[in-house]
């Protein structure tokens, strides 16, 4: 199993604090059954120019590398980008996509989604090398209607949905019959820290073999095969 949506490198953004830290999540990780992990720090662009943001992120990996072990999750680089005016026609977008993958992780706005939004995510999709995979989609389901999420699945964008959303009995029925009519493509544990929001992809991703067949999960598992090693684009 692979976590698609991370944030161990050390002292970047909001997640880890530390090397220390940053191992202690991945060996949690790997005691959920994770194979590997997508390690994407945020990206705004009114923050940040590209260029510091991947000299931060390589100084991160750097400090961090070295104290990497066999038996420890294999880690990719990546990036949680932050929805920005434009970004379909920004040169280089794809640097930002997860490590031998065309997978961009986005995050969107709060709130309801404007029509040139919803152009720009397709837009961006069809870019060469690009596929979007719109970060934790549980947060914008309410805000969208379901027009909306059926012309993004439609066009090809896939969908990531928080370890979080399974785990709450509040929003677990809701995660399972989303998972379950093809709502929700990959999983990703969002894990910032070993305390408040520690890695619990393990979690859920038990809730999900124990309530649905195991076809299902299988799924899941097929299509992270695919993207991992064949850099597919599903548009």
């Amino acid at each position: 199993m692979f976590d698609f949506h991370t944030h161990i490198l050390p002292g970047i953004d909001d997640g880890s604090g530390s090397v220390e830290e940053s191992i202690a999540m991945l060996k949690m990780l790997k005691d959920q059954g994770a194979d590997g992990v997508a390690a994407t720090p945020h990206f705004y662009a009114d923050r940040m120019s590209p260029n510091r943001f991947f000299e931060k992120r390589q100084s991160a990996w750097n400090d961090l590398k070295s104290h990497l072990t066999s038996d420890l999750p294999e880690v990719r680089l990546g990036a949680e980008v932050s929805y920005f005016e434009g970004m379909a026609r920004y040169d280089g977008i794809e640097r930002f996509c997860i490590e031998d993958t065309e997978l961009l992780l986005l995050e969107m706005p709060h709130g309801a989604w404007t029509g040139r939004m919803i152009s720009t995510l397709t837009e961006l999709n069809e870019k060469r090398g690009v596929t979007v995979l719109l970060a934790h989609i549980e947060r914008y389901l309410k805000d969208q209607p379901k027009d909306t999420w059926k012309h993004l699945l439609q066009s090809g964008i896939m969908m990531q949905v928080s370890a979080d959303y399974f785990i709450d009995r509040k929003t677990r029925r809701n995660a399972l019959k989303l998972f379950k009519n093809g709502g929700v493509h990959l999983l990703g544990s969002d894990c910032h820290n070993i305390t408040t929001r520690a890695p619990n992809f393990g979690v859920a991703a038990d809730i999900i073999k124990r309530k649905l067949s195991d076809d299902h999960f299988q799924r899941m598992d097929q299509l992270e095969s695919m993207l991992l090693r064949e850099n597919i684009h599903l548009a």
